[in-house]
């Protein structure tokens, strides 16, 4: 029962989240991602990519609600006496919470959304902190040592 609440309350939250970008009419011209040279390089498919600080910024992102959404089910399924099994989650196989279509590739958003998903999803299944903790605003987040690991975020010189 906890894990389909869960997944009604995903499901509502990406819905809310496109209604606030629909409604706000984005303008490419006044985006300073598209006028910021490239500051850091990182591997993902087996190449290596070039992105600045606002697409570091949405990977970051993308581990963090990664790590949140996870943390739920997480929570979810240990309630309900479920198996410990994050791949069966809709949150881990959609990936798409906070992804708006810019400055990183969709691909690329969904890994780094499913790995700090399955990080919190271990943590409120075993009902721990090992990967995350709850921040100044109140928000779970992944620390930053794994961010660091699971991005590999490289400046460029």
């Amino acid at each position: 029962m906890a894990q389909y609440r869960y997944q009604q309350q995903y499901y509502q939250r990406l819905r809310l989240q496109q209604a606030r970008w629909d409604s706000r009419g984005y303008n490419y011209y006044n985006d300073p991602y598209y006028s910021t040279p490239a500051s850091y390089r990182y591997s993902f498919g087996g190449r290596y990519h070039q992105t600045n600080r606002y697409g570091a910024d949405l990977m970051r992102q993308a581990v963090n609600y990664g790590y949140r959404e996870g943390l739920r089910a997480g929570q979810a399924d240990r309630q309900d006496r479920w198996g410990n099994d994050y791949r069966s989650s809709y949150a881990y196989e959609d990936a798409n919470y906070g992804y708006n279509g810019y400055y990183v590739s969709q691909d690329a958003y969904n890994h780094y959304f499913r790995q700090g998903f399955q990080r919190g999803y271990d943590d409120g299944y075993d009902d721990r902190y090992r990967y995350g903790q709850r921040d100044r605003n109140g928000e779970y987040a992944i620390l930053a040592a794994v961010l660091g690991s699971i991005l590999g975020l490289q400046l460029l010189n």
